[in-house]
């Protein structure tokens, strides 16, 4: 799972392993991981997510299937367009 921008800030790391089958359970993994980062929640509330280069967009996180080894990058919203 790689973080960009404020995503990254309050993770408080770029990048971190995950082990889920669909983006629900990668992203419960994650807030679990950092339940004592208030912040790191927020964020992520806001941000869009790309899997293995696709984006997700208004998909429901809990039918997008992760693949072993694929990439997830987490990006907040961004300013300028």
């Amino acid at each position: 799972m790689r973080y960009w921008a404020a995503a990254k800030a309050a993770a408080g790391t770029a990048q971190e392993p995950y082990r889920a089958g669909t983006l629900a359970e990668a992203l419960a993994q994650a807030r679990a991981l950092h339940t004592g980062q208030p912040e790191f929640a927020r964020v992520l509330g806001h941000c869009s997510f790309l899997v293995d280069g696709n984006p997700v967009g208004k998909r429901d996180h809990a039918v997008v299937a992760l693949s072993e080894g694929g990439t997830l990058e987490v990006l907040p919203p961004f300013a300028g367009g």
